[in-house]
């Protein structure tokens, strides 16, 4: 009896071993699923700007010193290597994100990775050399590291608090959106404090400040300036010129002040675009290095004018921002800025990057759209939903913890971009996968349930009764 029990018990081993190596090889396959049918990275609009910080040796707004290194890093792999690393990430972090949820099973992790990289944009911004698939992990990995501080080894604490300091140097959306968690974190653990740990949020907190730390020395090292990325005035000057508040501005005080875009003041460009990435006044007045302090100046000296103008406007660009979920923006266009910059700096690259299938206008998000569109869509609502009954019920287990998560990260995000850059489909897509990934857990366990398949993890969630804290 014993030799028999034994046998079954290698089998299983056998087995679920099996599973894990199945798992390990076909998820980042289908993650990479895009690049691979390409022939080669994806590239953005934004892709050029990143790739030249390590050559110009200057900062420029909006473009992250270490995820310039980081793609130079790969570049003698044709960024390959990126690519490995995106993909090996979100596996390790799905993978954690269920295990600490009691659903670490291999068969559930490959069953909720096929319907992610079917239904979401996650395999596309894998695919891409650009920062946003380090947005949406880095929620998961923050989620991980301060709300489940406890069932991760000491080894997987190092790595997720690397990760998202990381993540929160490649981009000053990503570190918005991790702040604003992790001051939620502290506003909402008097009422949590039996589920929300003290050396979790510490953790989580110390992670932000690396982050700006790796940034800073970043910046240093390659420029010489102990100095923060540029370029946040005039990516919100943009914005507000979009919005028509510019416009208002300049009308009310261009008899009085003495500003350069006052004899533009009735050819403002209709959108943010238009006027920062296209040909307009702004290269006529110097861009950047020559409009930053007036643009400055009118963002801050509109937001005391026109308070309410400014909080109507910022309200409908998060509300438009929530809405705009397409996957592909600034990916099926032509980008010559980006080319230029591979011709330029990179030229080995040049034969693979215009081989490569994105680059014969081969790259068509329409199709794809029709779904991941009302898929994303649904699951913010669903995701909410969730939320929202674990707060009636005051049952905060880890699957609502982690739709709440979700929630104020994707508010968090429509907030800082709708308001400041603009809303655009790209700062949605990038967000909004997390959702459909809490919907799949969510899914996952009901179907579970109503097959009697025995699901590991706590029996019942804990009850927080928050009148008696």
């Amino acid at each position: 009896m014993g030799a028999i029990i034994n046998t079954q018990v290698l089998r299983g081993h056998v087995a679920s071993s099996r599973w894990v190596w199945i798992a390990a090889v076909s998820i980042p396959l289908m993650l990479l699923g895009p690049a691979l049918w390409n022939g080669y990275p994806l590239l953005q609009w934004d892709t050029g700007g990143y790739l030249a910080r390590w050559y110009e040796g200057y900062l420029v707004p909006s473009r992250s010193t270490v995820f310039g290194l980081y793609l130079h890093f790969g570049e003698d792999s044709s960024f390959w290597i990126n690519l490995g690393i995106q993909a090996i990430s979100s596996l390790w972090i799905l993978h954690l994100t269920l295990r600490v949820l009691g659903m670490g099973q291999p068969v559930r992790l490959i069953a909720i990775g096929l319907a992610l990289s079917v239904t979401t944009a996650l395999p596309w911004i894998a695919s891409m050399l650009l920062t946003d698939i380090f947005a949406g992990l880095s929620v998961l990995a923050l989620f991980v590291l301060v709300l489940c501080n406890d069932k991760v080894s000491a080894v997987e604490r190092c790595c997720l608090f690397a990760f998202v300091a990381f993540a929160a140097a490649t981009h000053s959306a990503t570190l918005g959106v991790l702040v604003g968690l992790c001051i939620v974190g502290w506003s909402a653990r008097p009422l949590l404090r039996g589920r929300i740990q003290l050396m979790g949020l510490i953790h989580g907190s110390l992670t932000i400040v690396a982050g700006a730390a790796m940034l800073l020395a970043a910046n240093l090292a390659l420029s010489g300036e102990l100095a923060w990325t540029p370029g946040g005035f005039g990516v919100a000057f943009g914005r507000m010129m979009q919005d028509g508040i510019v416009a208002r501005y300049l009308t009310d005080h261009c008899p009085h002040l003495r500003l350069k875009l006052c004899p533009y003041r009735n050819q403002l460009p209709a959108t943010a675009d238009e006027f920062l990435w296209g040909k307009s006044m702004f290269d006529t007045l110097g861009r950047f290095k020559g409009l930053n302090d007036e643009m400055g100046f009118i963002v801050l000296h509109s937001l005391t004018e026109y308070p309410a103008r400014q909080a109507e406007t910022a309200l409908v660009a998060t509300a438009r921002q929530l809405a705009l979920v397409g996957t592909g923006e600034g990916s099926n266009v032509w980008i010559p800025h980006t080319y230029g910059i591979i011709e330029r700096y990179i030229p080995a690259q040049v034969k693979p990057m215009r081989a490569a299938r994105q680059q014969h206008s081969q790259l068509d998000f329409t199709a794809i759209n029709r779904v991941h569109v009302p898929v994303a869509l649904a699951s913010i609502l669903l995701t909410m939903a969730l939320f929202g009954r674990g707060l009636c019920r005051r049952t905060f287990d880890g699957l609502t913890l982690l739709a709440g998560t979700a929630t104020f990260a994707l508010l968090g995000n429509a907030f800082i971009c709708g308001v400041i850059s603009g809303p655009h489909d790209r700062y949605g897509a990038r967000m909004a996968w997390i959702t459909t990934f809490v919907v799949l857990i969510s899914a996952t366990r009901w179907i579970e349930s109503l097959s009697g398949y025995p699901a590991k993890g706590p029996a019942r969630p804990r009850t927080i009764d928050t009148h008696s804290v």
